[in-house]
């Protein structure tokens, strides 16, 4: 992970938030979900994974094949 995590909040000309993590790698960045709704006086309507979710699941991944791989 090259940069800090951050979140990048927009609020639109028709009052509607929306927010993205970013840098946020797996699962973690579900634990912002009540931080944003507090923070906006609202609560989330949807939600989806943005691609730093699998970032980690492949390095994990990554890490188990190597070691499975016997070296020559």
């Amino acid at each position: 992970m090259s940069e800090r995590p951050r979140i990048e909040v927009t609020v639109h000309p028709d009052g509607t938030v929306t927010a993205e993590t970013l840098d946020i790698v797996g699962d973690r960045c579900l634990d912002w979900i009540a931080v944003l709704e507090d923070l906006v006086d609202g609560r989330v309507e949807d939600s989806a994974y943005t691609t730093d979710y699998t970032r980690e699941q492949q390095t994990a991944w990554q890490q188990q094949v190597n070691r499975d791989v016997d070296p020559a």
